[in-house]
């Protein structure tokens, strides 16, 4: 997904510019997700086994506003999807803690 070239750090945005590309003349997209099989260059680990955005706290707004299938009570399709095209099967409730005790946002639990 593209967002606003704003969201850079070149423009006094957040997300890395190094790691995007130019995809219109006011649009950006995380480098690798432009692609037929998407992989952004900010995931860092194994897909399917522990994964992690190696920019969490600047990440661009298509990436704040994606949330993981039942993270807010709601499924995601595209979540499922994505999952899917790895071998993963989609999330349900059951992978979500919900101990009130946990600060949000609640994490899912490991999830295969």
């Amino acid at each position: 997904m593209s967002f606003y070239w704003g969201e850079g750090d070149d423009a006094h945005g957040t997300v890395p510019a190094a790691m995007t590309t130019q995809v219109g003349n006011l649009r950006r997209a995380m480098k690798g997700t432009v692609t037929a099989t998407p992989k952004c260059e900010a995931l860092t680990g194994v897909i399917g086994s522990e994964t992690a955005c190696s920019i969490y706290a600047l990440r661009p707004s298509p990436c704040r506003d994606f949330t993981a299938s039942w993270e807010h009570g709601v499924v995601n399709e595209a979540c499922d999807r994505a999952r899917a095209r790895h071998g993963l099967r989609p999330l349900v409730p059951e992978d979500w803690d919900d101990d009130p005790e946990l600060p949000e946002p609640l994490w899912p639990k490991r999830a295969a």
